[in-house]
C-alpha cells in the first residue's frame, strides 16, 4: 500500500527536471534576438518552420498511419492569406486567418477524403497539391495579369518570436493529444480502423478534426514565413518539398517520440542549409541517400536508438531491480 501511494508522487517527480530544462530553454530561446546575431535568428526561424511542419504532420499521419502530402497545400494556403491580408491587419490576425483558412480546407477534404485507404489517399493529397497550385497560378496569369503577389515584410526578430510561439503550441497539442484519450483512440484507427468503428468510435469525424487541427499550425507557419519573402507565387508557396521534406524529417527522427521528430526537423533543417550552400545541386539527391540508409538500417529512426539504449541502460524499463 505504502508503494502505491508514493507512485503517483514518484511519477510527478519524473517530470520536475524535464520541465525545468524546458522552461530553460524555452527563455534563452526568447531572449535570443537580443543576444545572437542576425543570421541565427533567421536561420532558427526556418529550424522552427520544420519542427512545426513535421510535428502537424505527425499529429494526424503518425497515429492513423494515413500518409498526407498536403502539407504543402496547408503551408501554402498561410502563405496566400498573408500577401492578401497583410496590408490590411495587424500580424496577429493574419496568422489566425491563415491557420484558421487551412483548417476549413481541411475540414472539406478530410470529409470527402478521409474514407479513401492506403496509397489512395497520399496520391490523392498528392493530387490536391499540383491542382491547388496550378488553379491559383491559371487565375492570376488569367484574370490579374500578374504571377505571384507582393508580401508586406516583417522584420527577423518578430518572424522569430512568432515561430517559437506557434512551435510550442504545436508540441503542446502534440504531446496532450498523445496522453489523451482522442490519442489512443487515433492509434487505434491507425492500427485497425474497423475494429475501433465497431467499439463505437467516430472514425471520420476524429480523423477529419485532427486534419484540421493539424492544418491550423500549418497554415499559421506559412503565413509567418511569408512575411519573410518580398515576393511569392503559386509555385513558391506550394512547393512540393514542403509535403516531402516533413516525411522524411519524421521517419529519420522517429515518428514515436516528439523528441524524435524534433530532432529528425533540426538535423534535416541544418543539413539541408549546407548542402545547399555548397552542393546546390546535389543536396536532394543526398538527402535521398541518407532516407534509403535510415529506412534500411534505422526502420524506427533516431527515437529507436533512443529507446533502445535506454532499456539496455541500468535502470530503464527493462533493468532488473
Amino acid at each position: 500500500m505504502r508503494q502505491l501511494s508514493l507512485a503517483p508522487i514518484k511519477a510527478s517527480k519524473n517530470y520536475i527536471l524535464p520541465g525545468i530544462i524546458l522552461l530553460a530553454g524555452l527563455i534563452i530561446l526568447v531572449a535570443l534576438p537580443t543576444y545572437g546575431s542576425k543570421y541565427s535568428v533567421i536561420f532558427l526561424s526556418t529550424i522552427f518552420m520544420y519542427i512545426v511542419l513535421t510535428t502537424s504532420w505527425v499529429i494526424f499521419s503518425g497515429p492513423t498511419k494515413q500518409i498526407s502530402l498536403a502539407t504543402a497545400v496547408f503551408f501554402g494556403i498561410g502563405i496566400y492569406v498573408a500577401a492578401i491580408l497583410g496590408m490590411h491587419m495587424p500580424l496577429i490576425v493574419m496568422v489566425l486567418i491563415g491557420g484558421l483558412a487551412s483548417s476549413v480546407m481541411a475540414l472539406l477534404v478530410g470529409g470527402l477524403t478521409l474514407r479513401l485507404k492506403g496509397v489512395y489517399f497520399t496520391i490523392f493529397t498528392f493530387g490536391l497539391l499540383e491542382l491547388v497550385k496550378n488553379v491559383i497560378n491559371w487565375y492570376e496569369v488569367t484574370y490579374t495579369g500578374t504571377r505571384g503577389r507582393f508580401v508586406v515584410v516583417v522584420d527577423n526578430n518578430t518572424i522569430y518570436l512568432y515561430m517559437l510561439a506557434i512551435v510550442v503550441l504545436t508540441l503542446s497539442t502534440a504531446f496532450l493529444l498523445r496522453q489523451s484519450k482522442y490519442g489512443l483512440a487515433l492509434e487505434s484507427i491507425g492500427e485497425q480502423e474497423e475494429a475501433a468503428a465497431h467499439i463505437g468510435i467516430n472514425v471520420t469525424l476524429l480523423k477529419v478534426a485532427t486534419f484540421a487541427i493539424s492544418a491550423f499550425f500549418m497554415g499559421a507557419a506559412g503565413a509567418v514565413m511569408a512575411t519573410r519573402w518580398t515576393y511569392i507565387d503559386a509555385f513558391m508557396a506550394f512547393n512540393m518539398n514542403y509535403s516531402f521534406t516533413p516525411v522524411l524529417m519524421a521517419i529519420f527522427g522517429g515518428i514515436g517520440l516528439l523528441g524524435g521528430v524534433v530532432s529528425g526537423a533540426v538535423i534535416f533543417a541544418y543539413l539541408e542549409q549546407i548542402l545547399i550552400t555548397k552542393y546546390p545541386f546535389y543536396y536532394m539527391l543526398i538527402f535521398g541517400i541518407v532516407m534509403v540508409v535510415s529506412v534500411l538500417f534505422l526502420p524506427n529512426g533516431l527515437a529507436g536508438i533512443f529507446q533502445k539504449w535506454r532499456t539496455h541502460t541500468p535502470g530503464g524499463e527493462n533493468a532488473h531491480s
